[in-house]
């Protein structure tokens, strides 16, 4: 099995507000960059896709190191909150529901395919790819334009 290195990151202006992704794939000495945005998010979804749009752009089972600074996604893949939040139809430990469950649906499948183990890096740390996919998710969320009603 192919391993892969991917580094992932989400911007929000504002929160909710005007979003991007970055990814960054590196196999061996090449590199691929992603990016992507929605101009109405929330932070925690586009650190969301940024690791959906990453695993799906792998064209067979791979085993992966992810790495983000997003402890939403590292945590509850790590701790298992996802798998408990979907095997009680979607609700928390406090009885609330989860939230953004389309996006955790289409991670969990991604995650059937593929051998990922997720780490967590401190973000503006200066980690050369979180600093990357930093630039990339900002820029996009840049490239919306300034809504006039709710202006952030």
């Amino acid at each position: 099995m192919k391993h892969v290195d991917i580094y992932t990151d989400g911007a929000c202006r504002g929160n909710p507000g005007r979003g991007g992704w970055g990814a960054i794939l590196v196999y061996g000495t090449r590199e691929k960059e992603l990016s992507g945005g929605e101009p109405h998010t929330t932070n925690n979804r586009m650190e969301l896709l940024g690791v959906i749009a990453a695993l799906a752009a792998l064209r067979e089972p791979c085993e992966v190191t992810l790495t983000s600074d997003s402890s939403y996604v590292v945590n509850s893949v790590n701790n298992g909150w996802v798998e408990n939040w979907r095997a009680r139809g979607w609700r928390k430990a406090d009885k609330s529901p989860a939230l953004n469950v389309d996006l955790w649906e289409q991670l969990l499948g991604l995650l059937a395919k593929h051998t990922v183990t997720f780490k967590w890096v401190q973000g503006h740390a200066g980690h050369p790819y979180n600093e990357r996919c930093d630039k990339l998710a900002t820029a996009f969320a840049d490239s919306f334009p300034v809504e006039e009603v709710g202006k952030e």
